[in-house]
């Protein structure tokens, strides 16, 4: 069964709203899963993407209707963290600030433990 735990991860408005335009704009539900992956330059890497729905296993944060979900796993790596949508010169991107993390990369897709 899925858990919110609002203290875990958290999902900022400026994600929110950016997660709500790309699910409005595929049609899908405003669901944004994050990941974590081992690789990357420093040892493991974010993934995003839109999910149907929460897992069983899912830990869901929600901000203006729009939820997050991290599966258990991921969310160890993760906790206490939160999930931005940033805009600047070289792009925008969605960015994790991750205090689990004891270094990362200039990419900001990447970090260590």
């Amino acid at each position: 069964m899925a858990s919110i735990e609002p203290s875990a991860i958290a999902l900022t408005p400026s994600a929110a709203a950016r997660v709500a335009a790309i699910a409005a704009k595929q049609a899908k539900p405003a669901i944004l899963r994050l990941s974590v992956e081992g690789g990357g330059c420093s040892g493991f890497q974010y993934r995003f993407g839109l999910a149907d729905g929460p897992d069983a296993d899912d830990t869901i944060a929600e901000t203006d209707g729009v939820r997050l979900v991290v599966d258990s796993m991921s969310l160890d790596l993760v906790r206490g963290g939160q999930v931005d949508f940033v805009e600047s010169l070289g792009g925008a991107a969605f960015k994790v600030t991750n205090p689990q993390a004891a270094a990362g990369c200039g990419c900001g897709s990447s970090f260590a433990i």
